[in-house]
């Protein structure tokens, strides 16, 4: 059995994304294939030019005076654009809604591919994963937690040699598993991205024992039956195969408080970017380097201070883009299963949510 990884374990580890799931039922998650791996350093990374047309940030002030209407016209054409970011990345599927509804979204086909992305797709969604293992944390843990909890949930709990784990093993036998529970301690208390952090904490929370089958169970238990997801591999930070209406109810959930994960949005965030974070608190981040994101509870804060908007996200690999507004009154998705196709979602993404929250086309 090939090692797999997903998130990584830091600046080159590779990422993970599950080429047959896509096509699974989630509840066959006994049967999910093998994954192709993809390399993480360049899951995130984007030509400056590219980078430069991202949306500057968002005016709040008098987003309430925009009208429904407004806001769906507009955030339809702009995913439905031929000259923009969102253009090269079709097909995809994109949605935006509130804490109780969906309020817009469409299937966008490309002109050179048969295939239809739609909101009830199984697929692999790579790093998103790591929003909902936070959110079974911060659940359990009543929204109380310890040094060490945070530490390992903002990455820097010191676990930076993760290079994977295999389809079918527990938690506790990948956290064993090559050098996956190396601590370097060394780099305790930076910031470098990777898979090693949440898996060693889900050890420690007591779910080493749980294979794919189990795990989803015990996940479930804590975030609601009502959001169904499985794993292809016991992979906290990134094993999880589920869809884009299911994931949208997951934010629905946060935003409306019923999972506790609302009231940490934004919480406890540290620097990301080595070269712009001061003291070398930062080893690793997946985004481009001209761009410095701070990272919360197992999501990212986009604070960028040139196109950032502040809004709370969890990129995956494989293109899976969810995010929920600064002002926290709307979510967004933006799905597609592709290789390293993680920040040109992004790009998309962000525009689909400037023409949403101002009521005009990007």
């Amino acid at each position: 059995m090939a090692a797999l990884t997903a998130c990584g374990g830091g600046g080159d580890a590779p990422d993970s994304v599950t080429a047959q799931a896509a096509q699974a039922p989630v509840a066959a998650q006994a049967a999910m294939p093998a994954v192709i791996q993809v390399a993480e350093a360049s899951i995130m990374t984007a030509p400056a030019a590219q980078v430069a047309a991202t949306s500057a940030p968002i005016p709040l002030a008098s987003a309430y005076a925009i009208t429904d209407s407004a806001r769906i016209a507009a955030a339809t054409a702009t995913a439905q654009s031929s000259t923009n970011a969102c253009a090269p990345i079709r097909p995809f599927y994109w949605e935006i809604g509130n804490s109780t509804a969906k309020s817009a979204s469409g299937s966008i086909k490309s002109s050179t591919s048969t295939a239809t992305i739609t909101a009830t797709m199984p697929m692999s969604i790579a790093s998103a994963s790591k929003w909902i293992y936070g959110s079974y944390v911060v659940q359990q843990r009543n929204a109380v937690l310890s040094a060490n909890d945070l530490a390992l949930l903002s990455m820097r709990g010191g676990y930076t040699n993760f290079n994977g784990c295999l389809q079918n093993q527990t938690v506790d036998a990948c956290v064993a598993y090559g050098t996956n529970g190396l601590l370097t301690q060394a780099n305790v208390g930076k910031f470098d991205y990777g898979g090693g952090h949440m898996e060693k904490h889900a050890s420690l929370m007591g779910l080493g024992a749980m294979n794919n089958k189990t795990l989803a169970v015990a996940i479930q238990s804590a975030i609601g039956t009502d959001v169904p997801v499985a794993y292809s591999q016991p992979l906290l930070a990134g094993g999880v195969v589920t869809r884009a209406d299911v994931y949208a109810r997951f934010l629905r959930k946060v935003m409306a408080g019923q999972l506790k994960m609302g009231a940490m949005l934004g919480s406890n965030a540290v620097c990301t970017n080595k070269a712009t974070c001061p003291n070398g608190e930062a080893v690793y981040a997946p985004i481009p380097p001209n761009e410095s994101w701070h990272y919360s509870v197992a999501h990212w804060v986009e604070d960028d201070p040139m196109v950032g908007d502040g809004a709370f996200s969890s990129p995956g690999a494989s293109g899976f883009y969810p995010w929920i507004d600064k002002s926290r009154s709307f979510y967004g998705i933006l799905a597609r299963s592709v290789s390293g196709g993680a920040f040109d979602s992004v790009n998309c993404g962000r525009l689909i949510r400037k023409a949403w929250m101002t009521g005009a086309a990007v």
